[in-house]
């Protein structure tokens, strides 16, 4: 297996494990944990600190009143993405749950680039990326915070290298242009909080056709 070399900040993995991510950033990160054994040990020592935290808070007493606000929203309180064992191809498990099947819906953007929208709120979107061997995504900035997870080849920018299990973090001051690498089409998981800048007149016309 290849060696993985761009690992989760402290943050996210902090904010993962105390369940306060966005559901497209929980699926990223739940992707790359199941991939990297790294994380994946600092995702369990994130949980253990948190439990002994818990233990040690003294008890209160919860009025009714409260008791069932606290209920009802955990009735509609979306679940969260966990790693998941059992991976379907280049997929991990928890890509293959979100996609509710093994063949993404993908949508042409242009010079062979594709891709496929798993999830879109006004909180956030998580959607797969198809970039054919040497192209490259428009250059662009970001009005929040992007992952992006590699998941089949490679691609590289101002800021190096990713190969498969690799992510990016990429906040407001990344100016970039992504380039998939030599070799097979690079597959990514990209998830965004905010919809991307992009440099150029034409992606930026095209750009609320393709909700990217």
């Amino acid at each position: 297996m290849r060696q993985i070399t761009h690992h989760l900040p402290d943050w996210l993995i902090r904010s993962y494990a105390a369940g306060s991510l966005e559901h497209a950033f929980s699926l990223v990160v739940a992707s790359h944990v199941s991939q990297c054994d790294e994380c994946r040990a600092r995702l369990e020592a994130e949980e253990t600190a948190g439990g002994v935290i818990l233990e040690q808070l003294e008890q209160t007493e919860v009025t009714g009143d409260l008791r069932t606000r606290v209920f009802e929203q955990l009735d509609v309180a979306e679940p969260i993405t966990t790693p998941d064992p059992a991976p379907s191809g280049i997929y991990p498990g928890a890509l293959v749950a979100e996609m509710g099947s093994q063949t993404p819906r993908w949508r042409s953007l242009g010079n062979g680039i594709k891709q496929a929208i798993l999830s879109a709120d006004k909180r956030g979107s998580a959607r797969l990326l198809y970039i054919p061997a040497g192209k490259a995504v428009p250059d662009h900035t970001h009005g929040g915070l992007e992952l992006t997870l590699v998941l089949q080849g490679s691609f590289s920018d101002e800021t190096g290298t990713f190969g498969v299990g690799d992510v990016e973090v990429a906040e407001d001051d990344l100016d970039h242009t992504p380039m998939a690498g030599p070799g097979e089409a690079c597959i990514c998981l990209a998830a965004t909080d905010a919809p991307l800048r992009f440099h150029g007149l034409i992606p930026r016309l095209l750009q609320p056709i393709f909700r990217i």
